[in-house]
Protein backbone atom coordinates (compact mmCIF):
# COMPACT_ATOMS: atom_id res chain seq x y z
CA UNK A 1 0.00 0.00 0.00
CA UNK A 2 1.44 3.39 -0.88
CA UNK A 3 0.80 5.58 1.86
CA UNK A 4 -0.11 9.34 1.34
CA UNK A 5 2.23 11.56 2.79
CA UNK A 6 0.35 15.07 2.76
CA UNK A 7 -2.70 12.84 4.16
CA UNK A 8 -0.30 11.42 6.86
CA UNK A 9 1.51 14.75 7.86
CA UNK A 10 -2.30 16.05 8.13
CA UNK A 11 -3.19 12.94 10.68
CA UNK A 12 -0.02 13.39 12.68
CA UNK A 13 -0.57 16.98 13.16
CA UNK A 14 -3.93 16.48 13.96
CA UNK A 15 -2.76 14.22 16.66
CA UNK A 16 0.02 15.92 18.12
CA UNK A 17 -2.25 19.19 18.51
CA UNK A 18 -4.48 16.73 20.64
CA UNK A 19 -1.42 16.25 22.68
CA UNK A 20 -0.36 19.71 23.29
CA UNK A 21 -3.23 20.54 25.78
CA UNK A 22 -0.81 18.08 27.97
CA UNK A 23 1.95 20.98 27.33
CA UNK A 24 -0.65 23.39 28.28
CA UNK A 25 -1.66 21.77 31.09
CA UNK A 26 1.50 20.06 33.12
CA UNK A 27 0.96 17.99 36.11
CA UNK A 28 3.24 20.44 38.08
CA UNK A 29 3.22 20.36 41.94
CA UNK A 30 -0.07 19.45 42.03
CA UNK A 31 -0.20 16.27 40.51
CA UNK A 32 3.26 15.60 42.48
CA UNK A 33 1.38 15.85 45.65
CA UNK A 34 -1.32 13.58 44.81
CA UNK A 35 -1.45 10.23 46.46
CA UNK A 36 -1.04 7.63 43.47
CA UNK A 37 -0.78 3.78 42.95
CA UNK A 38 2.72 2.37 43.07
CA UNK A 39 1.84 1.30 39.62
CA UNK A 40 1.87 5.01 38.05
CA UNK A 41 4.73 5.18 35.93
CA UNK A 42 7.42 7.39 35.60
CA UNK A 43 6.59 11.39 34.38
CA UNK A 44 8.68 10.74 31.84
CA UNK A 45 6.84 7.64 30.19
CA UNK A 46 4.39 9.83 29.05
CA UNK A 47 5.25 11.78 26.55
CA UNK A 48 7.17 8.64 25.39
CA UNK A 49 4.07 6.59 24.71
CA UNK A 50 1.71 9.75 23.38
CA UNK A 51 4.61 9.78 20.92
CA UNK A 52 4.35 6.82 20.01
CA UNK A 53 0.54 6.44 20.14
CA UNK A 54 0.07 9.46 18.41
CA UNK A 55 2.29 8.23 14.94
CA UNK A 56 0.83 5.05 14.81
CA UNK A 57 -3.25 6.36 15.15
CA UNK A 58 -1.97 8.95 12.68
CA UNK A 59 -0.49 5.98 10.19
CA UNK A 60 -3.15 4.01 10.97
CA UNK A 61 -5.90 6.57 10.00
CA UNK A 62 -3.77 6.89 6.98
CA UNK A 63 -3.82 3.47 5.89
CA UNK A 64 -7.87 3.63 6.46
CA UNK A 65 -8.61 6.84 4.41
CA UNK A 66 -6.69 5.18 1.88
CA UNK A 67 -8.09 2.09 1.87
CA UNK A 68 -10.89 2.64 -0.87
CA UNK A 69 -13.06 0.56 1.85
CA UNK A 70 -17.34 1.92 2.01
CA UNK A 71 -16.71 2.15 5.80
CA UNK A 72 -14.00 4.73 5.75
CA UNK A 73 -16.15 7.43 6.50
CA UNK A 74 -17.66 5.97 9.81
CA UNK A 75 -13.88 4.59 11.05
CA UNK A 76 -12.58 8.14 10.50
CA UNK A 77 -15.73 9.58 11.97
CA UNK A 78 -14.68 7.44 15.40
CA UNK A 79 -11.10 8.65 15.42
CA UNK A 80 -12.09 12.06 15.05
CA UNK A 81 -14.27 11.47 18.31
CA UNK A 82 -11.36 9.88 20.22
CA UNK A 83 -9.30 12.56 19.16
CA UNK A 84 -11.88 14.96 20.55
CA UNK A 85 -12.20 12.88 24.09
CA UNK A 86 -8.03 13.25 23.26
CA UNK A 87 -7.91 16.79 23.82
CA UNK A 88 -10.27 17.31 26.21
CA UNK A 89 -8.52 14.95 28.87
CA UNK A 90 -5.18 17.17 29.81
CA UNK A 91 -6.99 20.05 30.80
CA UNK A 92 -10.06 18.71 32.99
CA UNK A 93 -7.09 16.64 34.85
CA UNK A 94 -4.54 18.82 35.04
CA UNK A 95 -6.18 22.62 34.58
CA UNK A 96 -9.38 21.98 36.44
CA UNK A 97 -8.32 19.63 38.44
CA UNK A 98 -11.13 17.01 38.45
CA UNK A 99 -10.21 13.86 38.82
CA UNK A 100 -14.22 12.72 38.54
CA UNK A 101 -15.05 14.37 35.24
CA UNK A 102 -11.63 13.20 33.72
CA UNK A 103 -13.02 9.90 34.49
CA UNK A 104 -15.68 10.67 32.69
CA UNK A 105 -13.72 12.37 30.06
CA UNK A 106 -10.96 8.84 29.70
CA UNK A 107 -14.27 6.83 29.54
CA UNK A 108 -14.98 8.37 26.37
CA UNK A 109 -11.63 8.10 25.11
CA UNK A 110 -11.66 4.73 26.01
CA UNK A 111 -15.01 3.72 24.50
CA UNK A 112 -14.21 5.55 21.26
CA UNK A 113 -10.79 4.33 20.96
CA UNK A 114 -12.16 0.50 21.18
CA UNK A 115 -14.40 1.74 18.14
CA UNK A 116 -11.84 2.67 16.34
CA UNK A 117 -9.52 -0.48 17.08
CA UNK A 118 -12.51 -2.40 16.36
CA UNK A 119 -13.62 -0.15 12.85
CA UNK A 120 -9.55 -0.06 11.94
CA UNK A 121 -9.12 -3.84 12.23
CA UNK A 122 -12.38 -4.66 9.81
CA UNK A 123 -10.96 -2.28 7.02
CA UNK A 124 -7.08 -2.82 7.39
CA UNK A 125 -5.84 -5.53 9.66
CA UNK A 126 -2.67 -3.34 9.90
CA UNK A 127 -4.60 -0.30 10.60
CA UNK A 128 -6.37 -2.21 13.74
CA UNK A 129 -3.06 -3.95 15.09
CA UNK A 130 -1.18 -0.17 15.00
CA UNK A 131 -4.02 1.31 17.52
CA UNK A 132 -4.72 -1.79 19.70
CA UNK A 133 -1.79 -0.94 21.90
CA UNK A 134 -4.05 2.37 22.11
CA UNK A 135 -6.90 0.22 23.71
CA UNK A 136 -4.53 -1.35 26.12
CA UNK A 137 -3.10 2.24 27.37
CA UNK A 138 -6.44 3.88 27.67
CA UNK A 139 -7.27 0.88 29.75
CA UNK A 140 -4.58 1.13 32.05
CA UNK A 141 -5.22 5.47 31.77
CA UNK A 142 -8.62 4.40 32.96
CA UNK A 143 -7.30 2.46 35.74
CA UNK A 144 -4.81 5.03 37.16
CA UNK A 145 -6.84 8.00 36.91
CA UNK A 146 -9.42 5.71 38.85
CA UNK A 147 -7.58 4.51 41.68
CA UNK A 148 -6.25 8.58 41.75
CA UNK A 149 -9.82 9.89 42.48
CA UNK A 150 -9.94 7.45 44.73
CA UNK A 151 -7.17 8.19 46.71
CA UNK A 152 -7.41 12.01 46.58
CA UNK A 153 -11.39 13.15 46.78
CA UNK A 154 -10.08 16.64 47.86
CA UNK A 155 -7.98 16.62 44.79
CA UNK A 156 -9.77 19.95 43.55
CA UNK A 157 -9.44 21.69 46.93
CA UNK A 158 -5.95 20.87 47.17
CA UNK A 159 -4.85 23.12 43.68
CA UNK A 160 -6.84 25.85 45.46
CA UNK A 161 -9.90 25.55 42.71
Amino acid sequence: MMIDWPLFALFTATAFAAGSTGAFFSPGTWYDNLSKPVWTPPNWLFPLAWFVLYLSMAYAATRVAISGHPEVIYALAIWGLQIVFNTLWSPVFFGLHRLGPALVVLFGMWASVLAMTVSFWRIDLTAGLLVAPYVVWTSYAFALNFSIWRRNPYAAEMAGA
